[in-house]
């Protein structure tokens, strides 16, 4: 009996801060004691995120101690020759290593495994799960996003989940003054990296 086929699984991390985060995660988690009231001003100008300007009163912060936020992370799964992903609109795909999103290249690559699910079976699982549980309007910033989808597809290709640090995110934020202020806000972002191909839909059509 021949051994099956072992197929390498990829994670792919990207900061959508570029750096942002860390630089001002001091500052938002842990520097806002002096003063007890303020307000805060964000315009994101960022291919595939899609929210306004927006001014709101923030209380102040002084929760997660020495806690250093190390990027805003947006995660996508490489198997098959191919980098699937979840956004505002469902499942997508493109060419990995190529920059085949306008996110460019990763800004880090953790080794999952590797699996023998077969691509046949790959795919007619991600069509199963693009009209049930990852239909683009499920898609919520904070409880069910990219790295729900990479948590989920990592499990059932090699039974691993992916790093702490990134599924654990939402949680550590939501429990600062700071991402609670924010919570509607952010509640209203919607992720979609362009240049991908719509996953189990006919004609890419969401």
């Amino acid at each position: 009996m021949e051994p099956p086929n072992l197929y390498p699984v990829k994670l792919y991390v990207y900061d959508l801060s570029k750096g942002l985060a860390r630089r001002l995660s001091p500052i938002m988690l842990d520097g806002f004691s002096a003063w007890p009231w303020l307000s805060w001003t964000c315009s994101v100008d960022q291919p595939g995120i899609e929210l306004t300007e927006t001014r709101l009163p923030l209380p102040g912060v002084l929760t997660l101690k020495g806690k250093q936020l190390e990027g805003i992370w947006h995660t996508s799964i490489v198997v098959h020759k191919d980098e699937f992903f979840f956004g505002s609109g469902g499942i997508s795909s493109c060419t990995p290593s190529l920059g085949g999103t306008l996110l460019g290249p990763p800004d880090s690559v953790v080794d999952v495994g590797n699996t023998e699910v077969t691509e046949e079976i790959f795919l007619e699982y991600l069509s199963s799960l693009g009209e049930s549980l990852f239909r683009g309007e499920a898609y919520n910033l904070f409880e069910h996003n990219c790295n729900t989808f990479s948590n989920e597809v990592a499990q059932f290709l090699t039974g691993r989940k992916i790093p702490s640090y990134i599924t654990d995110l939402p949680s550590e934020v939501l429990s600062t003054p700071f991402g609670q202020a924010l919570r509607p806000f952010l509640d209203s972002i919607q992720i979609q990296p362009p240049g991908g191909n719509s996953v189990g839909r006919p004609n890419g059509q969401s």
